[in-house]
């Protein structure tokens, strides 16, 4: 199965960045892992991406809620004011540490395509290419 081309990870935790960085390359799931620290700069690495600032768009974009500067709910927002094309080369799913109702509500009618909790495991990651790509992971 052909890789996805980008996956830009989106969260504040350096530790967590790096955990998901391995685990992404060693599953080989991906031609290009992208890291941004926040919202803001995950809306500048698209912005770069579609000028062709970046090797490639992201196909997939895993994002943490809980973050300084632009939190995951403010980049939704902003993601939302892109332009189709943008919006639809991408799959953005969130990862949270939390799983209640009222924190999932927040996500009504944002274009999260779905939500993980952490951590992220190579089930998880098999169970969201499956789900949203229709693939499985390379062997």
């Amino acid at each position: 199965m052909p890789k996805l081309t980008s996956v830009l990870l989106v969260d504040d935790d350096p530790t967590n960045n790096f955990l998901n960085e391995r685990l992404l390359k060693r599953l080989d799931v991906a031609e290009n892992i992208v890291v941004a620290a926040n919202g803001q700069d995950a809306l500048a690495v698209l912005q770069q991406a579609s000028q062709g600032a970046q090797p490639s768009y992201p196909s997939l974009i895993l994002l943490d809620i809980q973050m300084p500067i632009m939190n995951g709910i403010e980049f939704l927002q902003a993601f939302q004011h892109l332009s189709p094309a943008q919006r639809h080369a991408t799959t953005v799913v969130v990862l949270t540490t939390s799983m209640d109702a009222r924190d999932l509500n927040r996500l009504d009618g944002l274009p999260a395509a779905g939500c993980i909790n952490k951590p992220l495991t190579a089930e998880k990651v098999d169970t969201l290419l499956q789900l949203h790509y229709q693939r499985q992971r390379p062997c």
